[in-house]
């Protein structure tokens, strides 16, 4: 029978000598050790597998880091193709009137466009035409529009018909026949008014109209582009036109969205005695009258990319087949409604930058870069895929191997132990 010793022991001490002799010998060696050669394997493995994991989560973090990295390129490469798209005038429509069966589908020149304006002979801006052609004849009258740049319509130029029509469109015949003034005293000067608050017909541009024998009828818009808010962001690195540097709509995968072509304000193309110094300030058109006009109005190819983009449409936006949104959440549904006063269409000469040749050669060498970086994206997505794939194959390996090591512990306790 057993006995107690007095002498003090561990446990482990009165299980040795319970056990059988020819096994008691092993058992003390694998006490000696300090752990049991299964629980010693356990935490073998278990190291093992959690270092697996880790390097394989390593991998994960590293692929989705190179990912990260090129689609941020690839957005700044995007950003920098359409803004050199712009500018070479890569946005014509591909449902162009036809120019044989569309009686109005001649491009407007800058002398097509003043008759447009003289056939609203009773207007403001026809009587300013007027005046202008006719100017040696009409000195007196001269100091009444020295303030005055010219009528909205003849401000601006586009680079084809579509976007002439278009545009007219959206601004409407009262704004394209607005007239633009530097000051706000030059605005006073085309219409005073009596003690009463009565307009004085005998002077300003009711006296001129008079004068020539065409009445000046009903009211008329005058911008004036020193009380116009300006645009103060940057303008586009070593762009002659100083187009300006908005941020271009992003879906929310980070994507601009398909068929996104560019800003009406920056596919407006300023002469170039207009973009610089305009008002006190130092603001040209395009940051004051044409910013106001346009804002951040978005043109699309198609009426189903404009569709695909509304929630990221804020100021309105314009299809080249016709499409139109006056505003967030305002929509110009039917069929189009020709403004009979449009943009001038820019000369092929006026519209290339000098160093053409040079910026069609870096726009073709980015879009290069751009499949290239595609290609890297799709490399890095399917090595991303494939540890993904092997992580997940070692977590599961992982937990059944914790849960068999719960098993053995389990025994272990209960103070069975498998030899």
């Amino acid at each position: 029978m057993f006995q107690p010793s007095n002498h003090p022991q561990d446990a482990s001490s009165s299980v040795l000598m319970q056990v059988d002799p020819k096994e008691s010998v092993v058992v003390k060696d694998e006490m000696q050790n300090g752990v049991y050669p299964q629980a010693q394997t356990i935490i073998n493995n278990s190291k093992k597998l959690q270092d697996d994991l880790h390097v394989l989560g390593m991998k994960i973090k590293h692929h989705e880091d190179n990912i990260k990295l090129l689609k941020s390129h690839k957005y700044k490469l995007d950003d920098s193709i359409l803004d050199l798209q712009v500018t070479l005038g890569k946005y014509h429509s591909s449902t162009q009137p036809n120019t044989e069966n569309d009686a109005h589908s001649s491009n407007p020149s800058e002398e097509e466009t003043t008759k447009q304006i003289l056939r609203h002979e009773k207007s403001a801006a026809g009587i300013l035409c007027q005046l202008k052609m006719h100017h040696d004849t009409q000195t007196s009258h001269l100091s009444l529009t020295k303030d005055v740049l010219g009528v909205v319509a003849t401000l601006g130029k586009v680079d084809d018909d579509n976007l002439s029509r278009l545009f007219s469109e959206y601004l409407g015949v009262e704004t394209m026949l607005a007239i633009v003034c530097k000051t706000y005293e030059g605005v006073k000067a085309l219409e005073t008014y009596d003690k009463d608050g009565q307009i004085n017909k005998g002077s300003g541009f009711h006296a001129v109209g008079a004068s020539i024998g065409k009445e000046l009828d009903g009211r008329f818009l005058v911008i004036c582009l020193e009380n116009l808010r300006p645009y103060c962001g940057e303008f586009m690195v070593d762009d002659p036109q100083r187009r300006l540097d908005l941020l271009k709509p992003k879906l929310p995968n980070g994507e601009c969205p398909p068929g996104f072509i560019g800003f009406a304000v920056n596919m407006i193309n300023v002469e170039f005695t207009n973009l610089f110094l305009l008002t006190g300030s130092g603001h040209g058109l395009r940051e004051t009258l044409f910013y106001n006009l346009f804002s951040h109005v978005q043109v699309y190819k198609t009426r189903e990319d404009m569709a695909f983009s509304l929630p990221c449409i804020s100021d309105g936006a314009i299809s080249l087949d016709g499409g139109m949104i006056k505003g967030a959440g305002v929509f110009s549904l039917g069929n189009r409604n020709d403004v009979d006063v449009r943009f001038p269409k820019s000369s092929v000469t006026s519209t290339l930058p000098d160093n053409y040749i040079d910026t069609n050669k870096h726009l073709k060498e980015m879009k290069w870069k751009r499949e290239t970086m595609l290609e890297d994206i799709k490399r890095e997505q399917a090595l991303l895929d494939t540890a993904r794939q092997s992580f997940e194959r070692k977590k599961e390996e992982f937990v059944k191997f914790l849960a068999q090591s719960s098993a053995y512990a389990t025994r272990v306790q209960t103070g069975f132990t498998p030899r």
